[in-house]
């Protein structure tokens, strides 16, 4: 008899394989490349001028490139003379060369006949936050200038991520400084998914992994990201207050924060030490802690010390399946090490629910090993832990239905391996705890000296102290990011 661990994978492997042939279909739809690149190609001496400013990092570099300028600066011919007119939907595309199976310098090149090569960055030479205070910059100091068209483009401009959710989250992250700095509006955002889970990618239509016919696929995409309507997606930020000197290697996603500002209005069960160290961050999805985490983390460092294994979306699934096999999740007694022990030994956690400003203690089940707060319906490559639960069983639980931009989060519970393997071939339902409009957890060691967490895919190890707590406050950010829907 197999184990539910080698089903998951097996079901994993195939529902990618599926991803990719539906993404290859062009529905009968023919789309003429010319005409395509039309709607996508700012005029050239636009694309110059954003070029200009993000090299030089200085959003006014590319004013000579303005027709009319005294200081006009020759540009190289398109071959369709200078437009002065804004194209239908002006595009961006971030490529991430590492997300995946590697195929993004292919699809650069591929992108680069589609829509321009000024139009396409790559993350390993153009930061987002670079196109964001320089590429957008100029295209703002031209419309003060009084360019209209410069002005039409920052009006209707989309931006492309072709990556995994490490990637788009990042993109993500950086256009929302827009809607802190006033400068709206904020540039929608599609996905071409790169990645191994794609969860954020299959949750708004743009299908759970790479096409095999890509290069005929990639145009429908460019295609749909032109047309598609737009949708919301709520972000959370997540805080951690922790004893001064403790040392943690934090993933990309969390920075050193300057202020700690925690809600005070709720009884800490430890000590707070009088020195502290703060991190903050954002996600978009998941935040998660306990075994799934450890999984994570120790994958996320056997994949660097043999990049080897990289290879692809479905060669990482079938390596972290067989690396959660050996963790002891599934086989070791949790009484035989402290570091298999349910959560609640070490967590103690409260939540604003529905509706309600007041924060309530909710029970850590004994039998939990992995808390996971979700943003969206997918987690894992496409699986739904939550659940498509019926009426009647979420007013007998006060839940409503789950959705990405409803201002909650859902929080369920993993057991042992074996439970997380039915779960994640949908054959049962996580545990369900609560929908929170936010979150705290006071984690404290004892035998413990670290504690396991992830947000979007990035895990890290957090360490514990016996004597002082450390808080984790999640919040939702009070705007919410605009998404294109590939559906």
């Amino acid at each position: 008899m197999e184990s539910p661990s080698s089903s998951a994978t097996r079901v994993t492997a195939r529902s990618s394989v599926m991803d990719s042939i539906r993404g290859c279909s062009l529905s009968g739809i023919r789309i003429d490349k010319e005409d395509l690149k039309k709607k996508l190609l700012m005029p050239t001496y636009i694309r110059f001028a954003m070029r200009d400013s993000i090299r030089l990092k200085d959003r006014t570099a590319g004013e000579s490139r303005l027709p009319g300028s005294r200081d006009l600066v020759a540009v190289p011919s398109d071959g369709n003379g200078e437009e002065s007119s804004a194209p239908e939907m002006p595009m961006v595309v971030f490529i991430n060369p590492k997300s995946g199976g590697r195929h993004g310098p292919m699809l650069k090149e591929r992108l680069q006949l589609l829509m321009g090569e000024e139009q396409v960055f790559d993350l390993s030479d153009v930061k987002p936050h670079e196109f964001v205070q320089y590429g957008l910059g100029c295209l703002e100091r031209f419309a003060e200038l009084g360019d209209k068209c410069a002005k039409e483009c920052r009006q209707k401009i989309r931006v492309m991520v072709a990556g995994g959710d490490g990637t788009v989250g990042w993109v993500l992250g950086c256009l929302s400084e827009l809607q802190k700095q006033g400068r709206e509006p904020v540039p929608p955002v599609g996905i071409i998914p790169l990645g191994t889970g794609n969860d954020l990618s299959r949750s708004f239509g743009w299908g759970g992994s790479f096409p095999f016919a890509w290069k005929s696929a990639i145009k429908k995409t460019l295609f749909r990201a032109t047309t598609g309507p737009i949708c919301r997606l709520d972000s959370w930020n997540i805080l951690i207050q922790m004893p001064d000197g403790a040392v943690l290697e934090p993933p990309h996603s969390l920075k050193l924060a300057d202020e700690c500002t925690l809600d005070e209005g709720l009884e800490i069960q430890g000590r707070l030490p009088e020195k502290r160290t703060c991190y903050e961050g954002v996600f978009y999805n998941y935040f998660s802690i306990g075994m799934d985490a450890k999984v994570a983390y120790g994958f996320h460092h056997l994949r660097n010390e043999k990049p080897y294994l990289a290879q692809g979306p479905i060669s990482n699934k079938l390596v972290y399946s067989g690396y959660s096999c050996t963790q002891g999740w599934f086989f070791t007694p949790c009484t035989s090490n402290p570091s298999l022990r349910g959560l609640k030994n070490i967590l103690r956690m409260h939540v604003k629910k529905v509706n309600c400003s007041e924060w309530e203690q909710i029970p850590v089940p004994s039998s939990v090993r992995a808390i996971v707060a979700l943003n969206l319906h997918n987690y894992g490559s496409g699986r739904n832990p939550w659940g498509n639960l019926k009426p009647d069983y979420l007013e007998k639980k006060g839940f409503v239905e789950a959705h990405a931009d409803d201002g909650l989060l859902e929080i369920f519970g993993l057991k042992q391996g074996w439970h997380a393997s039915f779960v994640m071939v949908e054959l049962i339902s996580a545990k369900h705890i609560a929908q929170a409009a936010a979150i705290r957890l006071e984690v404290r060691g004892g035998e413990w000296r670290n504690a396991y967490m992830q947000m979007d895919g990035e895990p890290w190890k957090q360490p514990m102290d016996e004597e002082f707590s450390t808080l984790v406050e999640i919040k939702r950010v009070p705007y919410q990011s605009p998404m294109i829907s590939g559906d």
